[in-house]
């Protein structure tokens, strides 16, 4: 059911490109890896493959989050990966990462296995030497304004951000930041 909505929902946030399923792949020896971390602690990672099927783009990948963050941020990852994309160069390869599967945060996301889609965009073999990105913007994932003033946490694009010391990374990093060291 989760796989079934993940696609349905990759294939109304695509925009121009139009995606259909792909089965599952395993990934590289060194997939493209993404991801970003919540002011309140913890994140996620993307990691992806582009590869050639039939002539067109098929893009596969699996997402990670934090097993430690914040209840400010459970629950967010859908909206940050609907508004994900992944890119060959300067085109969007695949708009909505939706699609991609759950995995446990790890060192290496290689050999994973990935659920896949393909897109409508013809490769050719310049694309083998085209830059892959993912991108996740900085969003909004919680705010509440009350009588004591209001609370706003943010999904900052910084890169990889699963893993088991992203929640403590993230509140030293902002001990620091306010103590001035």
């Amino acid at each position: 059911m989760r796989t079934t909505f993940g696609l349905v929902a990759a294939l109304v946030l695509t925009g121009c490109t139009s995606v259909q399923d792909a089965g599952v792949a395993r990934l590289g020896d060194a997939p493209v890896l993404g991801g970003g971390s919540y002011e309140s602690g913890g994140g996620l990672t993307v990691a992806a493959d582009v590869r050639e099927r039939n002539g067109l783009a098929v893009v596969c990948g699996v997402w990670a989050q934090s097993l430690q963050q914040s209840v400010l941020s459970k629950g967010a990852e859908a909206r940050v990966l609907g508004s994900g994309s992944v890119y060959i160069g300067d085109r969007a390869a695949v708009r909505g990462l939706l699609f991609m599967n759950e995995v446990a945060p790890a060192d290496s996301y290689a050999g994973a296995m990935a659920n896949c889609v393909q897109t409508d965009l013809r490769w050719s073999e310049a694309d083998a030497a085209e830059p892959v990105t993912i991108r996740l913007p900085r969003q909004l994932i919680y705010r509440d304004a009350d009588d004591d003033g209001v609370i706003e946490i943010y999904f900052e694009p910084t890169g990889p951000g699963a893993g088991e010391t992203a929640l403590l990374d993230t509140v030293i990093e902002g001990v620091r930041a306010k103590s001035g060291g």
